[in-house]
């Protein structure tokens, strides 16, 4: 399987969700929580493109990335909740093209991934990709909408909820009526 990806992130919860929303993108993903594990992994595993944290608990990101590179070429996403100057140069000089500032969207980092990869279309939704709208009736507004894994607020300033028809209740069934 082509498109390889390595998640190198010391948080062990971001790590596996990152890996998880990139395996869903249909991605082979491998996920290492230091840079030591990251560069052993690298070597056998041979990913195509790099999701890396710039603080590691052993080592800079950036030399976890100068090491994988000593062997292959491959793609970098920088992630980082540490957006400064000195991070951008050395990123750039690094041949890095993305940087994402924590907390970033998972279909950012998914859309990023998948443009460096060229990873053609597969059935995917362009406007509702990670989107999920829960609601019982399609005329009935919902407060909260689901955005990649975080509950967001919807819009409330709707005055009145539009009169549902008993066809569009699914609570009701044909034996029950309801009571006024």
């Amino acid at each position: 399987m082509a498109n390889k990806v390595l998640v190198v992130e010391d948080e062990q919860i971001l790590a596996q969700n990152l890996g998880n929303f990139l395996e869903a993108k249909c991605l082979e993903v491998r996920v290492a929580n230091d840079g030591a594990t990251a560069i052993q992994i690298a070597a056998l595993f041979q990913p195509e493109l790099v999701v890396l944290d710039y603080r590691l608990p052993d080592m800079e990101g950036f030399e976890v990335l100068e090491a994988i590179r000593r062997d292959r070429s491959c793609h970098c996403v920088l992630i980082t909740g540490h957006p400064t100057s000195e991070v951008r140069d050395r990123a750039a000089r690094l041949g890095i093209s993305h940087i994402l500032f924590k907390p970033f969207p998972l279909a950012e980092l998914a859309r990023t991934v998948i443009e460096l990869l060229k990873v053609p279309h597969q059935g995917r939704a362009d406007k509702q990709d990670g989107f999920v709208e829960r609601r019982r009736v399609k005329a009935e507004t919902f407060p909260l909408q689901l955005y990649d894994g975080s509950w967001v607020l919807g819009d409330r300033r709707q005055a009145e909820p539009p009169e549902q028809d008993a066809d569009d209740d699914p609570l009701a069934s044909e034996g029950n009526t309801r009571q006024p």
